[in-house]
């Protein structure tokens, strides 16, 4: 049994955002169901960046993601994180595949704030604000775009260039360039940036706003002000990593927030255990740390779709 390996091209060709999302929100629905296994991310941290390894079982499937995220590659021509998926057969432990993550991260990243939205925010939001116009901004537009009737998605990054670049990107959708506290009046609000210093203003929120807080996804990141928590029905992917390395992470540590004052998982929502949006005029916060059953979910879609085209370089290791 050859193990097949997939490059980024490959696993480019074979990546299909409505697949990713209904994979995804199965993953969450299996893990809540008990028929998931996942360890709390390992962090080992360099004074340029860090390395996260990401272990996780689903039914038919198990692997292990090493992805490493560097703030400062860009002016070197690289991406900010980076990644490979190890997937095994889980009766045998046999690498069926080696293949690229890095879009396989970004694309179900996007797909797992767009499945948040689906429950948490109102069924009827039509604007999307989008701050931090990086790689994770594309495939947060494509997913939404997939479950929302957008009219307007506002866009605000530092970078105007950024900007520029992802408007003109995406000529089939309504994006424009927009100030911050603007954005962030948004029905649903992204923010995905690095920052460890919290940006997004209480007063800004309007009653109603759905934010999926992803870019805080280690230890130390912030970029919702604390208040904002307390006005939420707050929602996270895992409640081990969201704790030590989510958007409540500083919060907690703080004394701001409280880990007993987070409603639930989005796997327990997706599941039918506790309730999504049920009042109207609610704020509701998705934080997103990204967790390994999404990617062992779309490795398995992947590996899936690349054996049935049947093109694609292997190697034997036994």
């Amino acid at each position: 049994m050859p193990t097949i390996l997939l490059d980024k091209e490959v696993v480019r060709q074979l990546l299909n955002m409505p697949d990713v999302i209904r994979v995804v929100e199965q993953a969450f629905r299996d893990w809540a169901a008990g028929k998931g296994t996942m360890p709390v991310k390992a962090y080992l941290v360099l004074d340029q960046g860090d390395f996260r390894a990401m272990p996780a079982a689903l039914p038919g499937a198990a692997g292990i993601k090493w992805v490493s995220v560097h703030p400062q590659n860009l002016p070197r021509g690289l991406p900010t994180v980076m990644a490979i998926i190890i997937y095994n057969d889980p009766q045998t432990g046999y690498p069926l595949a080696l293949m690229d993550a890095t879009d396989i991260t970004a694309y179900r990243t996007g797909a797992a704030a767009a499945i948040a939205s689906k429950y948490l925010a109102r069924s009827d939001s039509h604007t999307l604000g989008i701050i931090g116009a990086g790689r994770q901004a594309y495939t947060q537009i494509l997913a939404h775009a997939e479950l929302f009737d957008l009219r307007e998605i506002r866009v605000f990054d530092l970078a105007k260039t950024a900007v520029e670049k992802l408007v003109s990107s995406f000529p089939q959708y309504p994006l424009k360039e927009c100030p911050l506290d603007e954005t962030a009046t948004s029905d649903i609000v992204c923010t995905l940036t690095p920052s460890g210093t919290p940006f997004l203003k209480n007063n800004w929120i309007l009653s109603g706003t759905h934010i999926n807080a992803v870019g805080a996804d280690a230890e130390g990141k912030q970029e919702l002000e604390p208040s904002i928590l307390n006005r939420a029905i707050v929602v996270v992917d895992d409640l081990r990593q969201a704790s030590t390395a989510g958007e409540i992470n500083v919060p907690v540590r703080q004394g701001l927030f409280r880990i007993d004052d987070v409603y639930g998982t989005l796997g327990e929502i997706i599941a039918g255990k506790k309730q999504g949006r049920e009042d109207r005029n609610a704020i509701t916060v998705f934080d997103s740390t990204g967790v390994a059953i999404e990617d062992i979910a779309v490795a398995k879609l992947i590996y899936e779709k690349a054996k049935e085209v049947g093109k694609y370089v292997s190697m034997d290791i036994v």
